[in-house]
């Protein structure tokens, strides 16, 4: 399976890193490697706090995410793998045309419809058996959102 025409991917939205300690991954990502944190919000449904962080000339954002609870799905991510690369997210068009179209051709999406995401965005993932491995998450910003962030 490739990710393909019909999909309406545009491009990379962010990396996700699962992260046992935000604070330390702040300290990292925004003081060593000299990003800024552009957004901040819990998610309970999804059991996180998460931090985007940016840099100056734009592109892909790192996404820093941290269990709300032991029962998190990235607390049980942690407990497997320990920290580390968690999902690579796309921008698309629409999640759920792009949804609709990846189960056309096979692949198991991780949700029936998609979920608030951040920042207002509704996303939904790619099941790694799927993806090479890889946890993919199809963003669809909240409309307006992308020029905001100058994209």
């Amino acid at each position: 399976m490739t990710f393909a025409d019909g999909i309406g991917l545009r491009r990379i939205d962010h990396v996700g890193v699962a992260v046992p300690d935000l604070d330390e991954a702040i300290d990292l990502y925004v003081g060593t490697l000299g990003g800024e944190a552009v957004h901040r919000e819990v998610n309970e449904a999804q059991g996180v706090v998460e931090v985007m962080v940016a840099w100056p000339d734009g592109g892909a954002q790192v996404q820093l995410l941290a269990p709300t609870g032991e029962d998190s799905p990235i607390a049980k991510f942690l407990d497997r793998r320990g920290p580390g690369l968690q999902q690579l997210a796309f921008t698309v068009e629409d999640v759920g045309a792009a949804a609709a179209a990846l189960r056309g051709r096979g692949a198991t999406l991780l949700y029936e419809s998609a979920r608030p995401g951040t920042a207002g965005s509704l996303i939904n993932f790619v099941h790694p058996k799927d993806a090479g491995g890889v946890l993919v998450e199809l963003v669809e910003p909240a409309p307006g959102a992308e020029a905001e962030a100058g994209r």
